[in-house]
């Protein structure tokens, strides 16, 4: 699938468009993604601000992909875990961005080379509009040579 198709999908997908969570770049070498969520009534909390869960699953499946598709099919990618931590109340529209450099995607191979499983956390910061962290996110990734292209 190429990557702006992915991110057209995801922008009409229920779970995204109701939640205000919209994909607003995805790169073309699946090496960068930007997502953003603005606040509405129905995806604000109790308090007002965002609702930990949305802020949640605007990070969610982006690391997987990036690495999925960057990796390409002689791998198997998965996630396998994820953290939040919420440092400070989150209102109007937020951002996290997610980059998959060169070398980083390189010791993922290596570290993968030999057949068995390479656990690797991934973390994503999530900011405000005036760029101050609000929430930090974690993922672990799953990725293992397929037994047929050892």
């Amino acid at each position: 699938m190429r990557p702006s198709l992915l991110r057209h999908g995801f922008n009409f997908w229920p779970p995204f468009l109701f939640s205000g969570i919209h994909v607003t770049e995805l790169a073309d070498d699946w090496s960068y993604a930007r997502v953003e969520m603005r606040m509405r009534p129905w995806n604000r909390n109790y308090v007002g601000t965002h609702f930990g869960g949305n802020l949640f699953a605007m990070t969610d499946p982006f690391w997987m992909i990036l690495a999925k598709e960057r990796l390409g099919r002689d791998y198997y990618v998965w996630d396998r875990a994820g953290e939040i931590e919420f440092v400070k109340p989150g209102k109007g529209t937020v951002h996290a961005e997610f980059r998959l450099d060169d070398l980083t995607l390189a010791d993922i191979r290596e570290s993968a080379a030999g057949g068995d499983k390479h656990l690797r956390w991934m973390p994503a910061d999530v900011f405000n509009a005036r760029n101050e962290v609000i929430a930090r996110v974690r993922k672990q990734i799953y990725v293992r040579l397929k037994p047929d292209r050892r």
